[in-house]
């Protein structure tokens, strides 16, 4: 992912995405020539630029990151709106992907790529089937990859998911590589749909390899109820006792849960994937996000599938978030707009298990995104308000370019890495096949 030689990005402002609220007026960033970030800060107190000097204005900001998704679902957008969740699967969403070829997977995931990509995410955190063409899709789109391999027992014969847990074991192995784009996590569906004992042990073999589990957790009430009539406890108390949160967790939704819930999940400093868009519109409820911080989990945001959501663009989710949490507590300091940032962008790679992305600073991979603040919605952009308006009023069209380890992947709103046309032309010829 890396330049061919350092250059110094200049531009009216700097966001380094660091919990503080910090912004540099005239600001730069130095990008070595392995791809990571030598300096950032005010123009004026740097050193010599590392190699060219692109003054590329308006605003520069991390990368945003997506921490749950289902991406190759592009090709099954929109499938069973208006159903709530069990039937919005059974009858909209897995007949559809019973046909799905790996190769359609492929394209389903490039063309999603690309919109991300467009939009500002430089880094996804994918749980799916077909892993091995999903890792070869983002290698060659250049977004950043983590991987959690799914393991479902509804689709395993007798639901026997030994030999699924031996292939996850096998791609990690293979392709685990955070430095070069591609970290590979194992993805058990959900405490529903796998036995304690399966589940202890795909938390086992994830902790041989430091490996994160990415699990759905609670999304519904009738899920949390399933699970408590099932093994007399929820099922994040499942997931505690079978030792799953002694390893690094990224739990997706995290709607239905109780104070001992949250008090398990912060004590293990667990990562939590909050999809509000996903969540409203399936009607599954609200996750209380103020109070899952405060018991010290650490959360970022997530799109879910383009299925459940229907789009790829995170800003509507960094949006949401501070929203709702003003909204149900009725408090309009429960989350600011500084906060709602961090979800996208520090707080939501720590989420997904990546220490060095998500913030501009020496040593962070150079994941950049450039804000035209030249638009409407950026006026009057006094500097004391202009982080408010990067979260009420930035949206993804205002994004024009994009660099992802230093590589410019997304040059004057134009994807550099991906045709396109083809993948929407792939994407609406292979949804309408699946569609039957």
């Amino acid at each position: 992912m890396a330049s061919a030689q350092g250059f110094r990005l200049t531009a009216d402002y700097v966001v380094p995405s660091d919990g503080a609220g910090t912004l540099w007026p005239d600001g730069a960033v130095d990008v070595d020539a392995d791809g990571r970030i030598a300096a950032a800060g005010p123009r004026s107190e740097l050193a010599d630029p590392p190699g060219p000097v692109h003054a590329v204005g308006g605003l520069l900001m991390p990368g945003l990151v997506n921490a749950h998704a289902h991406t190759p679902m592009t090709l099954v957008r929109s499938a069973g709106d208006g159903l709530p969740l069990q039937r919005w699967l059974t009858e909209g969403v897995w007949p559809r992907e019973g046909r799905m070829t790996p190769d359609d997977a492929s394209w389903g995931m490039t063309l999603g790529a690309a919109e991300m990509l467009l939009s500002g995410v430089t880094t996804t955190s994918e749980l799916y089937l077909y892993e091995d063409e999903l890792i070869d899709a983002t290698r060659a789109s250049g977004i950043r990859l983590v991987m959690a391999a799914g393991i479902i027992a509804a689709m395993a014969p007798e639901g026997d998911v030994a030999g699924r847990m031996d292939e996850v074991d096998a791609c990690h192995d293979a392709h685990h590589d955070p430095a070069a784009g591609v970290s590979v996590a194992y993805g058990p569906h959900s405490v529903y749909d796998l036995t304690p004992e399966q589940v202890a042990e795909i938390g086992e073999r994830a902790r041989a390899r430091d490996a994160l589990v990415h699990i759905h957790l609670e999304e519904t009430e009738a899920e949390r109820d399933q699970v408590l009539a099932g093994h007399g406890k929820t099922a994040t108390q499942v997931l505690a006792d079978a030792g799953v949160l002694d390893g690094p967790v990224l739990a997706a939704h995290a709607v239905w849960l109780d104070d001992t819930d949250r008090r398990l999940l912060g004590e293990a400093e667990a990562g939590i994937a909050h999809c509000p868009v996903s969540n409203l519109k399936l009607g599954s409820g609200i996750a209380d996000v103020p109070r899952l911080l405060a018991a010290g989990a650490v959360v970022g945001v997530g799109t879910d599938g383009p299925a459940s959501n229907d789009n790829l663009n995170l800003w509507d989710e960094l949006r949401l978030a501070p929203l709702l949490a003003r909204g149900t507590t009725h408090d309009a300091q429960a989350m600011g707009a500084v906060q709602g940032l961090d979800l996208a962008t520090r707080s939501g790679a720590r989420a997904v298990g990546l220490a060095d992305v998500g913030e501009l600073r020496p040593g962070a991979h150079a994941d950049v995104i450039r804000i035209d603040l030249d638009q409407p919605e950026f006026t009057p952009g006094r500097p004391e308000e202009l982080l408010a308006h990067l979260v009420w009023a930035g949206n993804r069209h205002h994004v024009t370019d994009v660099w992802v380890g230093g590589r410019r992947v997304v040059e004057a709103r134009t994807c550099l890495t991906v045709d396109v046309q083809r993948a929407v032309a792939e994407a609406r010829e292979r949804g309408a096949r699946l569609a039957g």
